[in-house]
């Protein structure tokens, strides 16, 4: 087990139920939303955050842990009204990464002086404008400006987590990026009809839950 105490500790215990959480979501992915559902895609993320708290982790970890689970919560209902709030509480959690990562930076300077640092925040910020502009065109004019601003934000922590000694950080931004935009694919650009909706479903959750808890135990090990 990761943490000191063996499986009966708090720590590992709350790990074991955020994973089982995980998996148990992994198999409602594609049901109606219940609130059996909400509760297992809101407490995979949940857990890790009173994982972080309960060892005495950063505290910006645990709170941006805990927007991630609020902004599950929201889109688990898988109704318009909720998208925003759940892309407000996204947003936060990127900020509060980026305020995060920021702490163990070791300056942008690291990205001229490892080229493949600087190779993986250029790929970060292309992507992020290649993607905006073939989403913006199918977004609602209204989502248009909460899109590009939460767009920015996850641009900017994929950026500051490459600067992170270190590549674990940085991987489990990036998975988080590519979970996000497989999601806004699937939402605006992707017919409900697609052969690629059922795969696209199960990859937004496993790569978004494989970056929390890459990230998470990549802060409370190091």
């Amino acid at each position: 087990m990761p943490f000191t105490g063996g499986i009966e500790s708090t720590a590992n215990g709350l790990l074991l139920l955020s994973v089982v959480a995980a998996i148990l979501y992994g198999f409602m992915v594609h049901r109606p939303p219940t609130w059996r559902r909400t509760v297992a895609k809101t407490a995979g993320v949940f857990l890790l955050g009173l994982l972080a708290y309960s060892v005495g982790g950063p505290l910006l970890l645990a709170l941006a842990l805990m927007a991630s689970a609020a902004g599950d919560a929201a889109l688990a209902a898988e109704e318009e009204r909720w998208f925003l709030p759940g892309l407000i509480a996204f947003l936060l959690a990127h900020l509060l990464y980026v305020a995060l990562f920021a702490t163990g930076s070791s300056g942008m300077g690291i990205l001229i002086a490892e080229p493949l640092r600087g190779l993986w925040a250029l790929a970060i910020a292309i992507a992020a404008l290649i993607l905006l502009s073939r989403l913006l065109p199918a977004v609602p004019a209204a989502m248009r400006v909460p899109v590009m601003v939460y767009a920015l934000a996850i641009a900017a922590m994929g950026i500051v987590s490459v600067t992170v000694l270190g590549y674990v950080i940085a991987l489990g931004a990036t998975l988080f990026i590519v979970s996000d935009a497989i999601l806004a694919i699937r939402k605006y650009l992707m017919a409900e009809t697609s052969p690629h909706e059922v795969w696209a479903g199960y990859a937004v959750w496993v790569l978004y839950y494989a970056a929390q808890l890459i990230i998470t135990l990549g802060v409370l090990l190091a």
